[in-house]
């Protein structure tokens, strides 16, 4: 199974993560299907890259609950369901 997931980079204290596609059973920093986007936890910026996201989605990804708020927050599903 497919999931979108955060993979976590960047110093001590100063973590940035990537949004990426990756198998269910990979683990968290192993490699990825495909990267969607940027989320960083201390400014708030998110970039994505939604026709990417919305592709996934409808093969059948399933996104984690972070993500899932990220995406909610960018009004990506309401993409997936138009």
């Amino acid at each position: 199974m497919v999931k979108l997931r955060l993979k976590r980079y960047g110093k001590k204290r100063e973590v940035s993560y990537r949004i990426v596609a990756i198998n269910s059973r990979s683990r968290r920093d192993g490699r990825p299907l495909e990267e969607l986007g940027f989320y960083n936890p201390r400014t708030d910026e998110t970039r994505l890259n939604v026709p990417a996201i919305v592709k996934r989605l409808k093969e059948g990804a399933q996104p984690t609950d972070t993500v899932r708020s990220i995406l909610n927050k960018a009004k990506v599903f309401e993409q997936v369901h138009a």
